[in-house]
């Protein structure tokens, strides 16, 4: 592992998660040990149902694991409280769903600023960003639109500009291009991966699609709960 904790976003010791189904209990996580560093980009990959979702979403405060540990610039937030938790996504995490999850009756900038003015910003501080990051997306000319006035890859840009908007220490990002079509999955994994190295945020993408998964700079693949990288376990 890397010994220079200072770099060290997320580091990852342990982690298991069970399901109960039925009669049967799942092994979804098998004491995970993961690590990423400030401004490393990471792609997971692994067959539908391996746990990769779980994972991320362990990692973003939306679940919680049965046992191991998550530290985040050095703090653990496994027995974070909810509220806790709740700060802690609203502070250090950009999320990025296949679906964008934009409020419809919000215009692209309304929907970008809103998690900032939330967060306690001013209304006209996080205006002036969130007209900055859309500019960052290239889609200050559409800033006006409303989601049904979006198309896709728009709809996914604006969500990528939305997750940077509290200035987060991580991206996940759960399928990002997973409906979009070849062009507009191009384009969107260019700005989360050209956008995290620029930003110098830490980027966890979870995808199917191999040529998302290539810009990264490390890549894990999933497999009978156990996370491998090259070949060896990790």
């Amino acid at each position: 592992m890397n010994s220079n904790w200072d770099k060290t976003v997320v580091r990852v010791e342990g982690l298991s998660k069970n399901f109960i189904s039925g009669a049967e209990t799942l092994h979804i996580l098998k004491g995970i040990d993961f690590e990423a560093g400030q401004g490393s980009s990471v792609a997971v990959t692994g067959q539908s149902g391996s746990g990769k979702s779980t994972f991320l979403n362990i990692i973003g405060g939306l679940d919680r694991s049965d046992e191991g540990h998550v530290y985040v610039s050095g703090k653990d937030i496994s027995g974070l409280s909810e509220s806790g938790l709740s700060s802690y996504r609203q502070k250090s995490i950009g999320f990025i769903f296949q679906f964008h999850y934009l409020l419809k009756d919000f215009t692209a900038l309304e929907n970008v600023m809103l998690p900032a003015y939330m967060a306690g910003m001013k209304k006209k501080a996080a205006i002036e960003k969130a007209k900055a990051l859309l500019s960052d997306v290239n889609l200050s000319d559409r800033a006006g639109h409303y989601p049904s006035q979006l198309s896709g890859g728009e709809r996914q840009r604006v969500a990528a500009a939305r997750a940077m908007i509290n200035d987060p220490d991580m991206i996940l990002a759960d399928e990002p291009t997973g409906n979009l079509d070849p062009q507009n999955s191009a384009m969107v994994a260019e700005l989360l991966y050209a956008g995290a190295e620029k930003w110098g945020k830490t980027l966890i993408v979870v995808t199917h699609d191999e040529t998302v998964a290539r810009r990264a700079m490390v890549r894990y693949t999933l497999e009978n709960g156990r996370l491998s990288l090259n070949g060896g376990q990790a």
